[in-house]
């Protein structure tokens, strides 16, 4: 099981993507989980759990006022919407 998750705001990261924040929201559900896999009956929450995770992670990063750096959201790229 991983021991940490990469930080993922400017500049230790310059470009994230949804595919960075995804991988960092199933090692938390992995780590708070203590499961690497969930079992077919756990399948659906554990899935939940990482896709709450990720729109969480989404909206610190868009969130997030980094001193000395530009927007970090580009205006074609406009904010994710969130499925509940």
């Amino acid at each position: 099981m991983c021991r940490s998750i990469k930080t993922l705001r400017p500049p230790a990261t310059p470009e994230v993507t949804d595919e960075d924040i995804r991988a960092a929201a199933l090692q938390y559900v992995r780590k708070v989980s203590g499961f690497r896999a969930p079992a077919a009956h756990n399948r659906e929450v554990f899935d939940n759990a990482v896709n709450a995770v990720a729109a969480a992670t989404q909206d610190l990063l868009d969130g997030l006022q980094i001193r000395g750096s530009a927007a970090r959201r580009p205006a074609d790229h406009p904010p994710h919407a969130h499925q509940h």
